[in-house]
Formats: C-alpha cells, sequence, structure tokens
C-alpha cells in the first residue's frame, strides 16, 4: 500500500510540474509576440510620447541641482515642453493652492443635490438636507479635518438608520474623509476607526434598509480599502520625510567635510608658501653667522662660540622646516620650486589678466612702505584668487584692483564690475558671500595676520573683495 501511495504522489507531482511548463511555455510565447509587437509600435510610440511630452521625450528627474559661482546652488528646472508636463504642473498647482479644497467641496454638494433632485426629492427635504451635511463641510476639510469627518459621518449614518437611500455621493465623501482620517491618525487609531465604522454599517444592516441593495462585503472592501489606503500613504509620507532628512544630513555632513579638506588644503599651501619665506631668512641669518669670525677679526672667543651656536640652532631650523615641508608636499603636483610672489609682481598679474581677455586696473594710495614677505604673499594670493574668480564667473568684466597703505595695515580692494548693466545678475554675480573655496582661502590668509576679509555684491550690481590685513597681528 506504502508503494502505491508513493507512485501516486509521485505521478502527481510529475503532472503538476508538467503543466508548469506547458503554462510557462505559453507564457514566453506571449511575451515573444507581445515584444515583437512592441518593437514594431517603436517608432509610433516615439511620435506619440514626443507630441504629448516635448521634443525630448519623457522628462526624467533630476537627482541633484546645479552648482553656480561661488558654491551656490541652483535648482533644477522641470522640463514643459509638452502638454503633458504643462497639465501636470498646473494641477500640482492647483492642489497645492488653498482654493482645491473649497472647489471640490462645493462641486460635491452641488452633485448631492443633483443626485437628491434626479431621485425626485425636493431640495428642501430631509434627504436633501441628511445629503448636504455629509457633502458640504468638505469645504474646509483641510482646515478642521476631524470635526468635518465627525459631522459628514454622523450625517451619512444618521441618513442610512433614518431609511434614506443610499446616495453616491454621500458615499464617496464618506469614504474619503475616512482615507482623510487614516492619513493623519496613527496606525492603532485607524484601526480602531475601521472597526467602529464596520460595527456601524453592521448595526445599519440589522436596523434599517438603507443599505439592502448593497452586498455587504462590496461595502466592507470600500471601508477596508479607503482606511488602508490612508494609513498607506501616511506610511509613504513619513518614509519620505525620514529620507529628506537624512538626505538633508548627509548633504549637511558632506558640506562640512568639503568645507574642512578645503581649509586644511589652503593652510597646507599657505605653511608651504610661508616655508619658502621663512626658510630664506633663517639661511641668511645662518650663513651671516657662519661667516662673521671670518670677516670680523676682532671677536672673542666667546663671540665666536655664540655665533657658531646661532649658526648650529638655524642649520637645525632648516632640517626641521624641510622635515615637516616634506609632509605637507605629499602630493608632488602642488609643490612650488619658483620664489614666491610679492606685491611688486602685481603688473605681471594684471597684465596676465588683461592677456586673457580681462580689462584691469590698478591703483596704489597711501605712503608705501617695506612690508613683511608675510604679508605681501598673502596680498598677492587674495588679488591672484580674486581675479581667478572674475574671469571664471564674470568674463569680460571690468576689474579693479585698489592697494591703501595706512599707518597701521594695508587694505586690498578688488572690484569687478557687471559686463553689462542693461542685465541683471549675469553670469553668477552671486548673492551670497560664502561657500566657494577660494573664499575659503582668502579667509585664512587674511586671519592668519590677524585682519579680516569681506566679499559679496557690490551696490552697482558687480562683486567686491575687501581685505585689511595689518602690519603687527
Amino acid at each position: 500500500m506504502s508503494g502505491e501511495k508513493t507512485l501516486g504522489s509521485g505521478a502527481a507531482e510529475h503532472v503538476w510540474r508538467l503543466s508548469g511548463r506547458v503554462v510557462a511555455g505559453v507564457g514566453q510565447l506571449l511575451l515573444w509576440v507581445l515584444a515583437g509587437l512592441g518593437r514594431l509600435l517603436k517608432p509610433l510610440q516615439d511620435k506619440i510620447t514626443a507630441r504629448l511630452y516635448g521634443a525630448q521625450g519623457r522628462p526624467e528627474p533630476q537627482a541633484h541641482g546645479r552648482y553656480g559661482p561661488y558654491g551656490t546652488m541652483i535648482a533644477p528646472r522641470e522640463a514643459e515642453t509638452g502638454p503633458v508636463p504643462r497639465s501636470l504642473a498646473l494641477w500640482r498647482r492647483f492642489t497645492a493652492s488653498w482654493v482645491y479644497a473649497p472647489v471640490t467641496g462645493l462641486l460635491l454638494a452641488l452633485a448631492a443635490l443633483y443626485e437628491v433632485g434626479d431621485a425626485d426629492h425636493d431640495l428642501f427635504s430631509v434627504p436633501a438636507g441628511f445629503a448636504l451635511a455629509a457633502t458640504l463641510p468638505m469645504v474646509w476639510r483641510r482646515e478642521v479635518l476631524r470635526p468635518v469627518a465627525a459631522i459628514v459621518l454622523s450625517a451619512t449614518a444618521a441618513a442610512l438608520l433614518s431609511g434614506q437611500a443610499l446616495l453616491i455621493t454621500t458615499l464617496l465623501s464618506a469614504l474619503w474623509v475616512l482615507y482623510l482620517l487614516a492619513q493623519q491618525l496613527p496606525r492603532a487609531s485607524a484601526g480602531l476607526l475601521a472597526c467602529s465604522t464596520l460595527a456601524v454599517i453592521g448595526v445599519v444592516y440589522l436596523a434599517a434598509p438603507g443599505l439592502d441593495e448593497v452586498p455587504w462585503p462590496v461595502v466592507v472592501v470600500a471601508v477596508v480599502g479607503a482606511i488602508g489606503l490612508g494609513d498607506a500613504r501616511r506610511t509613504v509620507a513619513v518614509t519620505e520625510a525620514e529620507a529628506r532628512e537624512q538626505n538633508t544630513e548627509n548633504l549637511v555632513r558632506l558640506d562640512a567635510a568639503q568645507r574642512e579638506q578645503a581649509v586644511m588644503r589652503e593652510r597646507a599651501r599657505i605653511a608651504r608658501e610661508l616655508h619658502d619665506v621663512v626658510a630664506h631668512s633663517v639661511s641668511m641669518i645662518a650663513v651671516q653667522a657662519e661667516t662673521a669670525p671670518y670677516t670680523m677679526s676682532t671677536l672673542s672667543e666667546e663671540a665666536k662660540r655664540g655665533y657658531a651656536e646661532i649658526a648650529h640652532t638655524a642649520r637645525e631650523a632648516l632640517v626641521e622646516m624641510r622635515r615637516l615641508l616634506g609632509v605637507l608636499r605629499s602630493d608632488a603636483a602642488e609643490t612650488e620650486v619658483t620664489p614666491q610672489p610679492r606685491l611688486d609682481r602685481l603688473n605681471e598679474l594684471i597684465d596676465q589678466h588683461r592677456g586673457a581677455g580681462g580689462a584691469a586696473g590698478l591703483s596704489v594710495r597711501g605712503e608705501e612702505h617695506p612690508l613683511s614677505a608675510t604679508l605681501e604673499l598673502s596680498a598677492y594670493r587674495i588679488v591672484q584668487e580674486a581675479l581667478t574668480n572674475a574671469r571664471r564667473h564674470a568674463p569680460g568684466a571690468p576689474v579693479q584692483v585698489e592697494l591703501l597703505y595706512q599707518p597701521d595695515r594695508l587694505k586690498v580692494r578688488v572690484h569687478n564690475q557687471p559686463p553689462d548693466l542693461t542685465r541683471t545678475r549675469v553670469d553668477g554675480f552671486p548673492a551670497p558671500a560664502s561657500g566657494g573655496h577660494g573664499l575659503i582661502g582668502m579667509q585664512e590668509r587674511a586671519a592668519m595676520l590677524g585682519g579680516r576679509l569681506q566679499a559679496g555684491p557690490a551696490p552697482d550690481g558687480g562683486f567686491d573683495v575687501e581685505a585689511e590685513l595689518p602690519f603687527s597681528p
């Protein structure tokens, strides 16, 4: 007997697998036929898509915005070249406006009155009153949803319990308000709402004939579906909000990391440049200390030992500086072997800017006097970065570089005018004065000297970079 059972179960399994293969074969054949039809109709589909969505076809969503001058974000623009995108944009604007709820609520109330009149009832009768009570409050559903839901559901239940016939408009209003309630209520409260609504429906079926013409499974599915869809929409909204919050946090962290890296790179570059300046001075100290005993024969042995100690200390300082610089110069591409520039090379920098197609001028005011190599190097780099930004973000704009010598500080101002005064905010004279790595570098250089730097739009529509560099921090 056990052998017969095993044989019977094996034959049934074989038949089951064979039937599955037959179904799979038929389905695959249909897929081939549909794929062939799709390829044949592809040109027609492309033409219809281009006609509906525009020449570029269906618009693809842009995941990231574009970056404008000095790191400012430019929001992606939606493609609205075809009738479908324009219609969708108009519909989104309508649903987001405050008139959406009043208009749709009034239309629903008018439809309810029409349905009551079509059923040969007077517009001032009891059925009309119940219909208005179940639909007209939907005008204020966005402002006070829960009181509106209480009125709509109570009016619908009272109409059914009083023996009134079920209206499509009142049923739609009740399901709509259940859907909206489920969007706002927690999941446990939404489940309680579903149970209480089904209990009221059961009472209506037992006590009144209002729902006799509607099968009870249809009503149950409609109620559970409306509440379930609302709860699902709430879950999706919460998930999207959490995802947006997480994306915002990630972008903030990424921006902070990029800024920190930019600061560290600029500080490393400043350190390399200052090494070249300081190393020259220390080398001169070492050379003068070593040659002093040979140039001054009247030195005592004690003075010679002092000069030798100075030379030895200077040489050790140079070794330590070179060791630290080797760590900073890990990127060989950024290593500079040319002498560090000073303010006497500003004219060369202005000529380079003119050679790149820009108009530039230099004016120096105040009494010029010698400055430290560090201050002159920082002022030169600030002017260089400002001219670079002007060429990048406002090509062709006239630039004026001004140096003002004061008793205790040097003021540097780089002003670039708009290339075309008839246009406003063109080619990126940016509104904010923060965000670009070039500005970070200039701010670091000014802060190193105990000064300050300001950058922002000028009154004439151009852009100003102003730095104050004190002689002694």
